[in-house]
């Protein structure tokens, strides 16, 4: 008994959907027309050709008939097909003050509400993605983070490698370089030594007679 209930306040609470209300802005007796100043959000589920009924605020036992003929964003154009005999039971001139309900926005609404929780549910998995993604984006951040240190250290490590692989370098410059001038001094010396200890092919020297310059001898 108690689910009945509920299913009923369900269907009646979606009927009550169908339900709004306007005030005559201009009206066409000739072209059975009226114009309807609305505001309402679900005005957006008003299509046209939608059929509708409308009634005087608090006489809802007189009904009349009629559809959307045409709509924008505050009024509507509602065209009455037995628009004298409706206008001597309801006063349609301007200003006055008319309740509608249209079936056709009550099935519109149900299906916006069965694309909404179409879209609640796309949004649900792309808001998963998202935080998903985001999570990825921070975590990238973090490994950045990470490469970043280490390569840091490494960095650090081959620089005090460089620094002493130079000094090493230099170092080993300066002692070839002293090595080499001692071998120059050594050499020198042994230059000096060679000259003084030098032993000639032979000891006559070849001699020239003054007066006669082709006469050589050795003496």
């Amino acid at each position: 008994m108690k689910y009945f209930l509920l299913i009923l306040l369900s269907v009646s609470a979606h009927a009550n959907e169908g339900l709004f209300s306007g005030r005559v802005s201009k009206n066409n007796p000739d072209a059975k027309l009226i114009r309807v100043f609305v505001e309402f959000d679900n005005l957006k589920y008003i299509n046209r050709k939608d059929k509708l009924a409308f009634w005087k605020n608090g006489s809802p036992s007189t009904k009349c008939k009629g559809y959307i003929l045409g709509k924008s964003t505050q009024y509507l154009l509602v065209k009455i097909p037995k628009y004298e005999s409706c206008a001597r039971k309801i006063p349609m001139g301007r200003g006055f003050y008319l309740k509608f309900f249209s079936q056709d926005l009550v099935k519109n609404i149900k299906t916006g509400r069965e694309l909404m929780k179409i879209l609640l549910k796309k949004r649900l998995g792309i808001k998963g993605q998202l935080e998903k993604a985001e999570k990825n984006l921070k975590s990238y951040v973090e490994k950045i983070e990470g490469v970043n240190g280490r390569y840091e250290i490494l960095r650090q490590k081959l620089e005090l490698e460089w620094g002493n692989q130079l000094s090493y370098l230099d170092e080993d410059k300066t002692n070839t370089l002293r090595y080499f001038k001692e071998l120059e001094v050594r050499l020198d010396e042994v230059d000096h030594k060679l000259e003084i200890y030098r032993i000639a092919d032979e000891n006559l020297k070849a001699d020239r007679w003054s007066l006669d310059p082709k006469f050589y001898f050795k003496k």
